[in-house]
């Protein structure tokens, strides 16, 4: 997808480029591949700013499932510790 998207972007330079080195001959044609660059920019950055989002959240899973586990392990250490407290404590 992102090959795809740099080669529209790469096509859309190209005739924002030849539009331009044809002069002030055809504004309408200059203003009308201005107009396809910008929807093609904006178009690039939605996809890229999504895409940044879905990995920063698939680390955020990553994190967080990795860091439960780790948490349940500490509270079974813990409750361990508390046991062999308790059991070492003298009944009063």
């Amino acid at each position: 997808m992102k090959l795809s998207l740099l080669f529209a972007l790469t096509c859309t330079a190209v005739l924002a480029v030849g539009a331009r080195a044809e002069g002030p001959k055809e504004p309408e044609a200059l203003k009308s591949v201005q107009e396809y660059t910008q929807k093609a920019t904006a178009m690039a950055k939605e996809t890229f700013t999504a895409l940044r989002d879905s990995e920063a959240v698939q680390q955020a899973r990553r994190w967080l499932s990795e860091t439960s586990a780790l948490a349940k392990e500490k509270l079974a250490r813990l409750k361990e510790q508390i046991v062999e407290f308790w059991k070492k404590t003298p009944a009063s």
